[in-house]
C-alpha cells in the first residue's frame, strides 16, 4: 500500500509525508472501486479538489464523465438549473430545453465543491439522487434516472451548520458515508519547505530566473507561521518573492514582508470581532439603566410637586418615606436635598408655583388647562431620552460620514440595531 500511496501522489501532484495526508490518500485509494458517496473536509486552500480527482481516476467509471461544480459560485436562483436541466419555458429566458449535470455526467463522477452552500431546497433535489436516482428537470414533471457517483467537499463545519438550520442532517449522512479530512497545512510543518521549494523551482522555470532560497532564519519563520490561508497562500507567497526580489537568497526580514500579521513570531489572530450576542448583551444593559434613571426622576418629580403644594417637609418627609428611602440610600443625603428643594421653593417666582398650583375655587375648565399643561411638560421630559438617543445618532453618522459599521462601534450597538434605528427616526 505504501507505494501506491507515493505512486498516486506522484501521478497527481501531491507533495508532503504527513501520515494525515497519506492516510487522507489511502483512503480514497481504498474507496474509489466502490460507488460509495464521499465527502472531502479541510480548511480553504488545503487541495480538496485532488481527492475526487484520484477517486474517479481509479474507479471503474474513469472512461466516463468528470465534472466539477463549484456550488458556492452558482446564484442561488439558477443552480437548480445548472445541476438538473431545465425545460424550454421554465422561466424567463429559458428559450431551449437544457441539459443539467447530473444528466451529462450520467456514468461518470460529480464533484460538488462547498456543497455545504448549496440552498435548502436544491439539498432536497440532491437527496432524491442520492437515494434512488431520481431528479426533475426545473419546469418538467416527467422524472429522469442518472447513475452518478457523487463526490462532495466542504470548508464548512457540517454539525454547526446542521444545528443552524442551514444544512439537512439526513443530505449529510448520506453523502458522508466516507468521510476524507485533509489536515490543515499548520500540522504538516514537514512539509512546508519541501512545498516551498517546489513552488519556487516550478515559478523559476516558468519565469526564467533562478530559483530562490531561504536562508536559516528564513527557514524557521516559514515553519512557525499560522498559515491561514494553506497550500493556496504558501504558493502565492512562492510567486510574489519568484517575482519581486532581485537577490535569491531570501533572509528573515524579506520573508516576513511578504507575511500579513507578522508583527511577531505568534499566530495571526483568527478574530478578534464582538459576536452579535455581545451587543445584545451590551444593548439590554444600557436600557436597563436608563429605564431606571427615569423611573428615579419620576419619583423626584412626584415628591418636589408634593413640597411644592404642601410646603410642609416634614409631613412630606413622613408621608412619602418609602420613596425617599428607595431615592435615596444615605439619610443626610436625604436631609439635604430636601432642605434645599424647600430653599428653591421659597425663592421660586409665582409663575413658578402656578405652573403646579391649582386653586380651591378654580373653575373645572381652568383646573384640566393646568392639569393639561404639567402633563405636556412631563411628556416632553419623558421625550428627552428618545431626542437625545436621536441626537447622538446623528453626531455619530456625521462624524463617519454616513458609515453604519463604524457609527454602531462607537455608539456600543451593533450594525443591525443601528439600522432599525434611522429607519424608526426616518434619518
Amino acid at each position: 500500500m505504501e507505494s501506491s500511496i507515493q505512486a498516486t501522489k506522484q501521478r497527481f501532484g501531491i507533495i508532503g509525508n504527513d501520515p494525515k495526508l497519506n492516510r487522507a490518500v489511502e483512503k480514497a485509494i481504498q474507496v474509489a472501486p466502490t460507488d460509495i458517496s464521499v465527502l472531502v473536509t479541510g480548511e480553504s486552500g488545503v487541495g480538496k479538489e485532488s481527492i475526487p480527482k484520484i477517486i474517479h481516476s481509479l474507479s471503474h467509471r474513469k472512461h466516463g464523465k468528470y465534472i466539477a461544480v463549484n456550488c458556492g459560485a452558482i446564484p442561488e436562483g439558477t443552480i437548480d438549473s445548472e445541476l438538473f436541466g431545465h425545460e424550454k419555458g421554465a422561466f424567463t429566458g429559458a428559450t431551449t430545453t437544457r441539459s443539467g449535470y447530473f444528466e451529462v455526467a450520467d456514468g461518470g463522477t460529480i464533484f460538488l465543491d462547498e456543497v455545504g452552500e448549496l440552498p435548502l431546497p436544491t439539498q432536497v433535489r440532491l437527496l432524491r439522487v442520492l437515494e434512488n436516482g431520481e431528479f426533475l428537470k426545473v419546469g418538467s414533471s416527467s422524472t429522469q434516472k442518472t447513475d452518478v457517483r457523487i463526490v462532495a467537499a466542504t470548508n464548512v463545519k457540517m454539525i454547526e451548520a446542521i444545528e443552524k438550520g442551514k444544512f439537512r442532517e439526513d443530505l449529510y449522512y448520506r453523502l458522508s458515508t466516507v468521510e476524507i479530512n485533509l489536515p490543515p497545512l499548520r500540522e504538516r510543518k514537514q512539509d512546508i519547505h519541501l512545498l516551498f521549494r517546489k513552488f519556487a523551482s516550478d515559478f523559476a522555470q516558468k519565469y526564467k530566473m533562478p530559483t530562490i532560497r531561504l536562508d536559516d532564519n528564513a527557514i524557521e519563520l516559514l515553519l512557525k507561521y499560522r498559515w491561514s490561508g494553506n497550500i493556496r497562500q504558501l504558493r502565492n507567497v512562492a510567486e510574489q518573492i519568484s517575482v519581486l526580489e532581485q537577490n535569491r537568497e531570501i533572509s528573515y526580514d524579506t520573508l516576513k514582508h511578504y507575511l500579513p500579521d507578522m508583527g511577531s513570531n505568534l499566530p495571526a489572530i483568527v478574530n478578534a470581532k464582538k459576536s452579535e450576542s455581545d451587543f445584545s448583551s451590551e444593548r439590554e444593559i444600557l436600557y436597563k439603566v436608563l429605564f431606571d434613571m427615569k423611573r428615579d426622576v419620576n419619583d423626584l418629580k412626584k415628591l418636589t410637586l408634593e413640597l411644592m403644594k404642601s410646603g410642609n417637609a416634614a409631613k412630606v418627609k413622613e408621608e412619602q418615606s418609602s420613596l425617599i428611602n428607595k431615592i435615596y440610600s444615605d439619610e443626610t443625603e436625604a436631609e439635604e436635598e430636601l432642605a434645599s428643594i424647600i430653599e428653591e421653593e421659597n425663592i421660586a417666582t409665582e409663575a413658578d408655583v402656578e405652573v403646579f398650583s391649582i386653586p380651591e375655587h378654580a373653575s373645572e375648565p381652568e383646573k384640566k388647562d393646568k392639569y393639561e399643561y404639567a402633563e405636556d411638560i412631563e411628556e416632553e421630559e419623558n421625550l428627552s431620552l428618545q431626542q437625545k438617543e436621536l441626537e447622538l445618532i446623528k453626531k455619530s453618522l456625521e462624524k463617519y460620514g454616513g458609515k453604519r459599521k463604524d457609527a454602531a462601534e462607537e455608539l456600543g450597538i451593533s450594525e443591525r440595531t443601528l439600522y432599525r434605528k434611522i429607519k424608526q427616526y426616518n434619518l
